[in-house]
Parts: C-alpha cells; structure tokens; sequence
C-alpha cells in the first residue's frame, strides 16, 4: 500500500526492508515468548500523507499539484525511538484518558480512508447520479453491479467482525480463509472485465489514465481515417458547354464621329426643362405689353 507508484517514492525499497525487520523480529519475538510486532498500515499510511510535498504556487481555485513524498530517516527514528520510550512512562501515560487515545486512533483511521475504493463505493449508495465522481469502473461497470459487489464485501465484513468479537474467534483465520472461495463464487455473478475494475491490483489513477489514453488514441485514429476518406473522394467535373457570343449590330451612333452635339444636348432633361422655362418667361412678358 506505501509502495504505490501513485505516491512518487523514489526509495521504495526502504519499506520493503522495514516488512523484513519486522518478519525477522516475529520469530525471535515467537521463540522469547515476546508480542509479536504487526505492520501498523494506518500508521504508515499517516505517515506518508503527513511526508506529501505539494506545489505552493497555484491559480485561484486550482487544486495544489501533488510533488511526492518527503523521503527521509527522522521522522522513522523519532518514531521508533517514542515507541521504545512509552515503557519508561507509563506512570505518565496512564494519566491519558482512553476516550482521547481512542479519539486519535479514530481520526488516523478516518483520515487514511480517503482513496479507498471499497470506501469510495460505499458513498455512492446516498449520492446522486449527477453528483457521482468519475471513477474508472463508474464508466465500464453498471451502477447495480457497483453495489451488488460492494454489498457483497459489506457483509464478509460485518461476518468477520461478528466471529472476531464472538466466542468462535478461534476460527477466524479459517474465515478470512474462506474469502478466497467467496471470490471465486463472484466469477459466477460478474464477468472478468467487470471484476478486472472493480477488484483489481492495478490502481485507480493507473487505470482511468490507460482508458483516458486509448480513448484519445482512438479519436486520433477515427480522425486520420476521415482525412483519408476525404482526401480519396473524387470529384465529379461536368463539362459546360461553351457558349459564343452574342454579336450586336453595329449602332452607328457608337462612333464619336457621327454624333451631332447639339441635338443629343436638346434631347436631355435638362434642356427641355430650361426651354419650357424660357417659353413660360416669353408667353408672361407677351401678356404684359
């Protein structure tokens, strides 16, 4: 779960020798007769969440960018070192009231509960369609099969907890046994592609950033593919036939020289006007003599 890919670790491996101490300290703890160590997930899911390094600088409402984890020994030694301490003060922790170490048990484990699937899907039973986030088995997986098969590990879980906290706790490994077989029964209910989603290692960003890509490859091609077609159309070309020109008679009056400048100015507008004023101006003054 640390080791995601998701999280950026550029030393990884340092995790991987931490389950090793660990498997070490289970058999020298077993032949001591001391408690066993456990990998404590919440806690090292805490602790990476407190290591994120996000970009500072940021437009107005844009989420910050994740950077990737703080990678570093201090925090670990510190740890370990308080962890080793607790024994000589337990005359001062005893003094901690238990409803605030469970109160801080409850927070780490809400808060480590973010990105999740089984947690995610569970959300999904009081939100609406519209409101739904775009998780990758939303778009392949109907929205009954997302809850028929979170239904399904509700109740392995509340089983294992009802057998935890009951007398038959004894056969509680042979429960958590039996979930293999429960998840071969749901090969019977779902089909691959469908589980492949829902129940798969690979994680969800890796998931949903393949679909994004074939998607857009897909688009890529579907538009070189038009280009093609339409770069292979022919085009059909029907020939006009032509048409000659229509010869006009020669109109004499279209030479210069054959016009007669007066007559064409006595037939204007113009000078009819001025004519007909004139001889309104002569019939007035014919009058008066």
């Amino acid at each position: 779960i640390i080791n995601r890919k998701e999280h950026k670790l550029l030393k990884g491996c340092g995790y991987h020798l931490d389950l090793l101490m660990v498997g070490v300290m289970l058999a020298v703890c077993s032949i001591m007769g001391l408690p066993w160590f456990v990998a404590a997930t919440v806690l090292s899911i805490s602790h990476v969440n407190s290591l994120k390094l996000e970009s500072e600088s940021s437009a107005p409402g844009e989420q910050p960018r994740f950077l990737g984890i703080r990678e570093q020994r201090l925090t670990g030694l510190v740890i370990f070192l308080l962890m080793g301490c607790s024994v000589f003060m337990t005359g001062a922790l005893q003094f901690i009231p238990m409803p605030v170490l469970y109160g801080v048990f409850l927070y780490m484990g809400a808060s480590s509960l973010k990105g999740i699937q089984f947690f995610d899907r569970l959300k999904l039973f009081g939100m609406p369609a519209k409101h739904q986030p775009d998780f990758i088995y939303l778009r392949h997986v109907p929205l009954r099969k997302v809850h028929l098969f979170t239904v399904t590990q509700l109740s392995c879980l509340i089983l294992l907890w009802v057998i935890k906290t009951s007398p038959a706790a004894i056969v509680f490994p042979m429960m958590v046994l039996a979930l293999v077989f429960i998840r071969k029964v749901l090969d019977l209910c779902f089909s691959k592609r469908e589980l492949s989603y829902l129940d798969d290692l690979m994680p969800e960003w890796k998931k949903k950033k393949l679909d994004d890509d074939a998607s857009k490859k897909l688009e890529e091609e579907s538009q070189v593919m038009l280009s093609m077609r339409t770069e292979d159309t022919t085009t059909i070309q029907i020939p006009m036939e032509s048409c000659k020109p229509v010869q006009k008679a020669h109109d004499p009056r279209c030479d210069p020289s054959d016009i007669n400048i007066s007559d064409e100015m006595s037939k204007t507008t113009v000078w009819k006007s001025l004519s007909s004023n004139q001889k309104d101006i002569n019939l007035v003054a014919a009058k008066k003599d």
